[in-house]
């Protein structure tokens, strides 16, 4: 039983490392809708209020960021914006491996390095993410007919 256990928490824990770099694009559009939703909410607008502006919240986010990252010409713009959504993810990142970290090893020092090298790898995936998500369509190819 206690083989079965570790194995269950070894697979556990990579399905949540999965999880968040699956996931981590999404951090900037879920902060604005739960900010935007939570305001909604204590606005007066109620449960249902809130969830639907919480969740036009993140569509706008992700919609609007997407749609500057594939329009703009200026790369310090483009650059901005992919931030923007890679500065949340490599967040979520950091705290993440802490979680996870702390209960493997005792020292502190340790703990750090370890978080600090997992907001990098989730923030690099994010960025990644992001940058493929909006690529623009190549130009001037066509299709050549037989």
């Amino acid at each position: 039983m206690m083989i079965l256990g570790i194995l269950l928490s070894i697979v556990a824990i990579g399905f949540f490392c999965w999880l968040l770099f699956t996931l981590a694009v999404f951090a900037l559009p879920l902060f604005a809708g739960v900010t935007m939703g939570v305001w909604a909410y204590h606005a007066g607008a109620g449960w249902p209020g809130g969830i639907a502006v919480g969740a036009v919240a993140a569509f706008l986010t992700l919609f609007v960021g997407q749609i500057v990252l594939m329009l703009a010409r200026p790369v310090w713009l483009r650059v901005g914006v992919a931030l923007a959504f890679v500065a949340p993810a490599a967040i979520a990142g950091f705290y993440a491996t802490h979680g996870i970290v702390k209960h493997a090893m005792p020292s502190e020092t340790w703990q750090l390095i370890f978080s600090v090298i997992g907001a990098i790898a989730v923030g690099i995936t994010a960025f990644v993410r992001v940058t493929t998500l909006a690529a623009p369509a190549p130009t001037g190819q066509s299709i050549a007919r037989a």
